[in-house]
């Protein structure tokens, strides 16, 4: 095992090394070979404005070069990158202080050159600079060549996994879910007198966090309170047990399930103190749902508490309005 980190250590150590310091037009800049090396058509291949780049040539000069030289330059050691390719590559921000305009419409054409293609064009362009530079490209291709097969089974771990959790973008949407439920913001917070709008906040993205359900336990509720609750995502139920429903706000649910989805009210008498479930979490909530900010509360989570029983309790002891 020791041999191999060692291993590991001279393949970090050579890339590394492979970020060499350049005379440019007076000026030192770095130069990170190995963030210019790509993967396309399953080859690691560096493009042709980098190398010119790197060689410190016209783009155009080292094309004549190959040109010149074209029986020297096969397709494994040098081929035209498709559109898309090209497109892809730009995408990931390959060479963006090279590249002309022509690159991003179509206008120009781009080429890959392999490993054995980089050793050659040192040969081609004749110049001390670009042997000396090509020495560093290959140590860059070697070593991280070398990485990548060290840990080639890590990757492959990673694959599989990746395989497993993102399959669909509904799984995607579940994990960052599950994300949010464990975010300590959505667990506890104290609200105090005026901070109106930042309760209002935080109550509204516990119900946009919600799934499947949303049960709301409140003795005091009124329209404002169907407002927040059609904040909820389609196809989550919600449903309110409160102590007591008057004429206006009989009228006000009328009117609301008239145009969006139902929210079924229910008389439950038995509660002094506001809950909030969402999903299978419950949430104690120390004021009123509309009364939110006028006095200091808190809204906190029973992180023991099984809200299945909550419910069960609320269907028995409950009645329609």
């Amino acid at each position: 095992m020791a041999k191999k980190e060692k291993g590991l250590n001279n393949d970090k150590e050579a890339i590394a090394k492979s970020d060499n310091l350049y005379q440019s037009n007076n000026q030192l800049s770095i130069v990170p070979i190995e963030k210019r090396i790509y993967l396309v058509r399953d080859t690691q291949v560096m493009i042709d404005l980098d190398l010119a780049s790197l060689y410190d040539v016209e783009n155009r000069s080292l094309r004549q070069a190959v040109r010149r030289n074209l029986d020297s330059f096969p397709e494994d050691f040098m081929f035209r990158l498709s559109q898309n390719e090209a497109n892809d590559l730009i995408a990931k921000g390959v060479s963006q202080s090279v590249i002309p305009p022509g690159y991003n419409t179509g206008g120009a054409e781009m080429y890959a050159f392999t490993e054995q293609g980089v050793a050659m064009l040192a040969t081609v362009l004749k110049s001390p600079k670009a042997r000396a530079v090509s020495i560093d490209i290959m140590r860059a291709f070697v070593a991280m060549r070398h990485f990548l097969m060290s840990n080639a089974q890590v990757f492959q771990r990673l694959d599989r996994l990746e395989i497993r959790q993102l399959e669909t973008e509904h799984k995607i949407e579940q994990v960052f879910a599950k994300l949010d439920e464990g975010a300590e913001d959505n667990k506890q917070c104290i609200f105090f007198d005026g901070q109106v709008y930042d309760a209002y906040e935080f109550i509204c993205n516990l119900i946009k966090s919600a799934t499947t359900r949303i049960v709301l336990i409140d003795n005091y509720v009124d329209h404002t309170v169907l407002t927040m609750l059609d904040k909820r995502e389609p196809g989550v139920d919600a449903t309110i047990y409160t102590q007591k429903a008057g004429d206006q706000f009989k009228l006000d649910i009328a009117k609301h399930d008239a145009q969006y989805p139902p929210i079924p009210v229910w008389i439950f008498k038995m509660s002094h103190d506001r809950f909030l479930i969402i999903d299978d979490r419950v949430y104690h909530v120390g004021a009123s749902i509309k009364d939110l900010g006028k006095k200091w509360f808190a809204v906190s989570l029973m992180e023991a508490q099984d809200a299945n029983v909550i419910i069960t309790r609320l269907q028995a002891d409950s009645s329609s309005i």
